[in-house]
């Protein structure tokens, strides 16, 4: 965490970024604040500490400037004795919190990782929000080169740009809410509101106050209006009360053509092709499936199973420290077969007990999905696959893991692998793996 200390005395910054830098912070000095706003922007990935009393711009303009700028960033203030009133003043400006001189070195360093936190949650945060508002970084972890993904992908940009409500099907943990985030982002109401809520969630009475009102003194706008012009997601819908479906299909007739506000629903019945229909009213049924995305369960998606379980792999074996497991053609075959009951979320929590168990030494991936069979009551899947299928996947996962572990050298692939360049290229072109992908 960045600390940013700003005194116009050199002996007071230096000590002060001394004792943080002892006490783990990456401290940078300025003598003034007109220096300090150079380099401090609105997404400064840390804390500032400035003095009050300073020769031209001084700390309360300072602040003042840098809570224009980011109301969010966290600003430690320092002051003399008798300015105490002065650092009030600064509280009600935005200020996180003020030290009086002399001030206790640990107390610094107490405010100091206190603000960081605030600070990375707050930036935590924006990523969050600005990775779910941008349609190309959400269609990037729709990750897959499959028919039924490449077609998946297609939908949503076809959808995305049109006005019709959408439903969206699919057994658990196949990325509902994820493509629901995507087709908002990827249309003309990317820019507008996407408000969403679990139906599931609440009783009959809180839910309809919270999507139709009214709501009490002092509170948020209903739902339906917070998300006027842009995207409603009801996640569950299924478990909307009879009452309120009829609510929401008045809603949705007194909108219109084009709907003012789109509305986007999640259906997580067990049995995505009737559980939704059977569990809403007919007319708003068929409002809401006006247009319907259908996603593919992972047992359905081939090769893609491989590739997710070496993207997330490598994301878990960096997070531990530690490498990713190498996955042998027999456990290649075994993840191909498998049933996958609980879909990509249950592939995201085998890979990462796989680097766990990587990490201690023991176990393999063939246990994993055992201890997992007996959980779920699931057995391999009895649906057979040409031997050629499972050849070419394992394939495909060999190159694509040793491209990427070697960065994209062509040469360096071709020793490991004991191929000549023609024919490395022609498996690459077969199999749809760019060397710019690596790079």
């Amino acid at each position: 965490m960045r600390i940013a200390i700003v005194d116009d005395e050199q002996d007071m910054r230096q000590s002060i970024s001394q004792w943080l830098a002892l006490s783990g912070f990456q401290t940078e000095t300025y003598g003034s604040a007109e220096e300090a706003l150079k380099n401090i922007g609105p997404d400064f990935s840390g804390v500032v500490v400035t003095d009050i009393k300073m020769p031209g711009m001084d700390g309360m303009a300072f602040l003042k400037r840098l809570m224009g700028m980011d109301s969010s960033l966290p600003v430690i203030m320092i002051t003399g004795h008798g300015d105490v009133p002065m650092a009030v003043e600064a509280m009600r400006l935005g200020a996180y919190d003020f030290l009086e001189k002399p001030f206790n070195p640990d107390r610094m360093t107490e405010l100091a990782k206190r603000a960081g936190q605030t600070r990375r949650l707050t930036l935590d945060n924006r990523a969050l929000r600005k990775e779910l508002s941008d349609g190309t970084v959400l269609m990037r972890k729709l990750i897959g080169s499959s028919p039924v993904m490449e077609r998946l992908r297609e939908d949503i940009l076809d959808l995305g740009q049109a006005d019709g409500h959408v439903l969206i099907t699919g057994e658990t943990g196949t990325g509902k809410t994820l493509v629901a985030h995507a087709l908002h982002a990827v249309g003309p109401r990317a820019g507008k509101p996407l408000v969403s809520v679990a139906c599931a969630a609440h009783d009959e009475a809180a839910l309809g106050a919270m999507l139709f009102g009214p709501v009490g003194e002092g509170q948020d706008l209903p739902l339906i209006e917070q998300a006027r012009g842009g995207s409603l997601l009801l996640e569950g819908v299924e478990a909307l009360p009879q009452a309120l479906q009829a609510r929401l299909l008045k809603t949705i007739e007194d909108m219109g053509t084009p709907a003012e506000t789109r509305i986007v629903a999640i259906c997580n019945a067990p049995d995505p092709d009737t559980g939704c229909e059977q569990a809403l009213r007919p007319d708003l049924f068929y409002r809401l499936a006006a247009m319907r995305i259908d996603l593919p369960p992972l047992r359905a998606r081939g090769e893609d199973i491989l590739t997710l379980f070496n993207r997330f792999g490598e994301q878990f074996a960096e997070e531990y420290g530690t490498d990713a497991p190498q996955v042998t053609a027999q456990e290649a075959a075994q993840l191909l077969q498998a049933p996958w009951p609980g879909n990509v979320r249950q592939l995201i929590n085998i890979s990462e007990r796989a680097i766990l168990q990587q990490r201690r030494g023991s176990g393999s991936i063939a246990s994993l999905l055992m201890s997992e069979g007996e959980e779920t009551g699931a057995q391999m899947s009895s649906e057979g696959k040409p031997l050629k299928e499972y050849v070419e996947a394992f394939e495909r996962m060999l190159i694509d893991n040793t491209m990427r572990r070697h960065r994209g050298s062509i040469a360096s692939v071709m020793e490991e692998l004991c191929l000549p360049r023609r024919t490395l290229n022609e498996k690459m072109a077969k199999y749809g793996l760019s060397r710019s992908d690596y790079l």
